[in-house]
């Protein structure tokens, strides 16, 4: 008899139902080795003189061979089939397929990050797998503008009219027809979270206003201030899911350093280990189950609020004119924004420094960023050495800026590197890059002290994958899509 492969399920119903198709595959081959050799013991205790009825017998077992060598090879085929369904490599072959004879159907969303330091919006352009339905990502407009929202804090009409020109842009690769049907939102992060509660509303119902006529799927959670919890977890979904490790156990951490707040987010290997990391842990779902994830959001230990919290220290309330330690003193009065004020920032002279070679005093230096910094950190993620690290948004940036990693292709340094560019950069004269000093060093800092990370760790920083930007974004997106699925980020 042949085997009859059960409907396609879940993984781990699959798996149990390979299993069991493995298993009746295999007592099959018993059972017909077992009447094999009841057949041939029968013809050899057969009377018959003549060999009429024994070419009869013969040819019976010889065609119930047949049959069964037929049906084992059928069921053999269809479990590898079966098997390789649900192997993720073989995903992309059959969608692929699908997709040239036209069985895709192109599912869309648009994100507006409305940052600290700028503006993005990135329109993505999704297909469901054809096996599993689980979303493909085939596309993505990034378009950006600066300055951020925040800027705008007593304009909130000039601030949504940065974003519609944003939305503009998503609008020239929507298709007219399926507008209507693509959900829009606007997350505000650290920018927003730092500024007056009646500015940052005024903000917001800017936005809303100019959503609710923009001809996109929207609702009265499409402009909002996001949790800084959502902007970690988002972060980690879209690294993982780039690069391909949502379905294993080897999924990585995910450093991103914006203007305003870093996020921490890694899956801990014992969450028994660390008690403190309790009240900060979250069900994350992924294809086919939940991981168990730590994340934390430190609000002020951004780049610019580290920046504007070291280029302040000592100074009056409402002084704009700033020196300091951590600037080299051949730096006069340049422009630093955060938020609505402006600042004009100068290096503090060096007792040892010569005039042929200026250079930040760095001991003095980390000393005011630990100051200004460390205490921000609760909890640490002390755990965070177990794991792979992938860092990006301003760990990129200054990286490649620095000459750590490729600037197009990115790549892998370790904390040490950074430690030591942060020294060197400290010790060179140049305008150019003026706050240059002060950054390393907080992302020296930050790295070693606070996250407790060796200098030997790796760190993988990332700006694209596959073409893709690294982006909260996109976690945010894959949300939304699939929400209607309670499968809720």
């Amino acid at each position: 008899m042949c085997i009859f492969l059960p409907p396609l399920g879940s993984r781990s119903e699959v798996i149990r139902a390979t299993l069991a198709v493995a298993k009746t595959l295999d007592l099959q081959m018993k059972r017909f080795e077992y009447q094999l050799l009841q057949q041939q013991d029968a013809n050899e205790r057969s009377q018959a003189p003549v060999g009429s009825r024994r070419k009869s017998n013969s040819k019976v077992v010889t065609n119930n061979l047949r049959f069964s060598f037929f049906c084992l090879v059928v069921s053999a085929s269809l479990l590898i089939f079966l098997f390789l369904a649900y192997t993720d490599s073989f995903h992309p072959i059959v969608d692929t397929i699908a997709g040239k004879l036209g069985y895709h159907e192109k599912t869309y969303a648009v994100v507006i990050d409305a940052g600290s330091t700028g503006s993005r919006v990135l329109a993505f352009e999704f297909h469901r797998g054809y096996l599993d339905g689980r979303l493909v990502l085939d596309y993505e407009l990034y378009k950006h503008s600066k300055p951020g929202l925040s800027a705008f804090a007593d304009k909130p009409q000039e601030g949504a009219d940065t974003i519609d020109k944003l939305l503009n842009e998503a609008k020239n690769v929507i298709p007219k027809e399926k507008m209507a049907t693509t959900p829009l939102v606007l997350k505000a992060t650290a920018g927003l979270r730092l500024l007056k509660p009646e500015q940052a509303e005024g903000l917001l119902q800017a936005c809303r206003d100019l959503f609710a006529k923009s001809g996109f799927l929207v609702n009265d959670q499409s402009v909002e201030i996001m949790d800084g919890t959502d902007e970690g977890i988002f972060s980690w979904f879209t690294i993982n899911f780039l690069l391909g490790k949502l379905n294993g156990r080897n999924t990585v951490a995910a450093l991103d350093l914006g203007g305003g707040s870093t996020q921490v987010t890694f899956a801990p290997k014992d969450v028994s280990q660390t008690p403190l990391y309790k009240n900060f842990m979250h069900k994350v779902p992924t294809v086919n189950s939940y991981v168990d994830v730590f994340t934390t959001s430190y609000l002020g230990a951004g780049l610019m609020a580290v920046r504007h919290a070291v280029f302040t220290d000592g100074a009056a309330e409402g002084e704009t004119k700033l020196v300091s330690e951590c600037v080299n003193s051949i730096v006069k009065d340049k422009l630093f924004r955060y938020g609505t004020a402006q600042f004009y920032i100068s290096g503090k002279d060096n007792p040892k420094a010569t005039v042929e070679n200026p250079e930040v005093d760095y001991q003095k230096c980390a000393s005011l960023v630990r100051k200004k910094l460390l205490h921000t950190l609760n909890p640490k993620p002390v755990t965070l050495k177990q794991h792979e690290i992938s860092a990006f948004s301003y760990f990129f940036d200054r990286a490649i800026e620095t000459g750590l990693v490729d600037p197009i292709q990115g790549g892998e340094t370790t904390v040490g590197h950074f430690v030591t560019r942060s020294r060197e950069v400290c010790a060179e004269a140049n305008t150019d890059q003026p706050f240059m000093c002060v950054d390393l060093t907080f992302i020296a800092v930050l790295l070693e002290e606070g996250y407790g990370l060796k200098p030997k760790t790796p760190l993988k920083l990332y700006k694209k994958i596959d073409g893709h930007e690294i982006s909260w974004a996109l976690g945010c997106a894959y949300n939304i899509l699939t929400s209607n699925k309670s499968s809720q980020l």
